[in-house]
């Protein structure tokens, strides 16, 4: 499953790789809302919360909608700046409609939930929908809801107010410890896109995002199928030190495309693609398949003796053995007339960790 951006004829100097306070800010929201997504930050969370001044805990428990489950879109910015202040100036100039519109989203639980006009601002049934859908989530994202549809100015002064707050607790000093990594990667990225082409930069962003064969497309490994075009506005690329292991993307229609990326980190491993994670799981799930696999991990066999082992025939272990080798799973070495099977250890002892990688990506 991908998200596809459609490139085609954009010019390469706009595809823009910049550093944004807001979209990091928000990522290090994110990873104080679910800290069990980024393990490697657990200490850090901590340490930040347990400084938190209780109101300003209150705060972020109320809004907390907005980058919790996904990122609003407008936490995202298209067009980056030096300072937060100036970004978030930005989203203040952004109507109460689209604002709105991109908090629902979120709050409501899902990118799939879509409010097309009529606006739930100014029509009842679609401002019913809306609470309906909050309410299904839980009591605080009704609250939340009912606020931001009654008040749309005081919820949006009072989501900048907590933001700027929370620079001055803890997001001024992590940005200022980060910076430098940030600025390092930009580099690497913007020096190859200008020597080498759009193909190596995106391959250096992550090996969950390519160029497709034509070029005429970016494609994101991500948990759904979508499209969405660059024509005329370009495409974003943020990096990001605290939201590892994400892959945020801003795809929905009336906004430009943006991919925030986690900075690569010394020898990293080249992500597993969902679909290898879904053929692994797939594999798995046959009985069948999970007895041949007790026995392999005992050392390696040859089908013949799979199928003696477990009385069955040696073209049903075959095929057995065939959806375990495309999910790569298996190793084969032949000895003379003889194939033998083998567990691909590093696959199975990685499998929980790249299911979880795939679906938080």
């Amino acid at each position: 499953m991908t998200l596809r951006i459609d490139i085609t004829g954009l010019p390469p100097d706009r595809l823009r790789f910049a550093a944004s306070p807001l979209a990091e800010l928000t990522a290090m929201l994110h990873v104080l809302a679910v800290p069990g997504h980024h393990p490697q930050l657990a200490g850090w969370a901590a340490d930040v919360r347990a400084g938190l001044r209780p109101e300003l805990a209150e705060r972020l428990q109320e809004a907390e909608f907005l980058w919790r489950s996904s990122r609003a879109d407008f936490l995202v910015p298209a067009r980056p700046r030096q300072t937060l202040a100036q970004e978030l100036d930005d989203v203040d100039r952004i109507d109460d409609e689209t604002y709105v519109t991109a908090a629902l989203v979120t709050t409501c639980g899902s990118s799939r939930v879509h409010f097309a006009a009529p606006s739930p601002l100014t029509d009842a049934t679609a401002r019913e929908r809306a609470l309906n859908l909050a309410q299904a989530r839980g009591a605080l994202q009704e609250a939340f809801a009912e606020r931001l549809l009654a008040d749309p100015a005081a919820v949006r002064a009072r989501v900048r107010h907590t933001l700027e707050q929370c620079a001055e607790a803890f997001f001024d000093t992590a940005w200022t410890s980060v910076a430098a990594r940030l600025a390092a990667d930009l580099r690497l990225k913007t020096d190859l896109l200008a020597r080498q082409g759009i193909g190596a930069a995106l391959a250096s962003v992550s090996g969950a995002i390519a160029l497709a064969p034509d070029g005429d497309c970016i494609v994101v490994d991500k948990l759904q199928d979508t499209a969405t075009a660059a024509h005329g506005t370009g495409v974003t690329f943020i990096p990001s030190v605290y939201g590892r292991p994400h892959l945020v993307a801003v795809h929905a229609l009336g906004w430009q495309p943006v991919v925030q990326y986690p900075v690569a980190e010394p020898n990293p491993q080249d992500p597993v693609s969902l679909e290898t994670v879904g053929l692994r799981l797939e594999a798995l799930a046959h009985p069948v398949r999970l007895r041949l696999l007790r026995t392999l991990a005992r050392g390696p066999h040859t089908t013949g003796e799979l199928a003696h082992a477990w009385e069955l025939t040696p073209p049903e272990v075959s095929r057995h053995l065939a959806v375990l080798r495309r999910a790569d799973l298996l190793t084969a070495q032949r000895h003379g007339r003889y194939v033998h099977y083998a567990l691909n250890l590093p696959a199975m002892t990685t499998l929980g960790t790249d299911l979880l990688s795939a679906v938080l990506r």
